[in-house]
């Protein structure tokens, strides 16, 4: 049993890496990162620290739609004992305003 809770502990420590990496990432076009504008829709770590992320972006047409996920699976696979970082992007659900955290809106003046 200590030996699952133990990676279950592990995972939710990298889990917190892997958002403080992917905090790093900001869509050029606005002062936000990607993770507060709300594009993070999953983050799972799977045993041998291999993480997948799914994504989107806030538009299909987004200029940087090739720069950022690859951004992201770079600044995720620089974390220490990642082993494995997969990057799926997604327009389902499409991304609107409201999955922004609150910290985005105030940064953008929308609240």
């Amino acid at each position: 049993m200590e030996n699952k809770e133990q990676s279950t502990d592990d995972q939710e420590a990298l889990k917190g890496k892997v958002i403080n990496a992917i905090k790093d990432v900001y869509d050029p076009e606005i002062p936000v990162d990607v993770y507060e504008l709300g594009l993070i829709y999953e983050i799972t770590v799977y045993p041998v620290n291999n993480v997948y992320i799914l994504m989107t972006l806030t538009s299909p047409n987004c200029p940087a739609a090739e720069s950022i996920p690859s951004e992201v699976k770079e600044s995720v696979g620089n974390i220490e004992g990642v082993n494995n970082v997969e990057v799926e992007l997604t327009f389902d659900p499409p991304y609107s305003q409201d999955m922004m955290s609150e910290v985005a809106k105030l940064e953008l003046g929308f609240l």
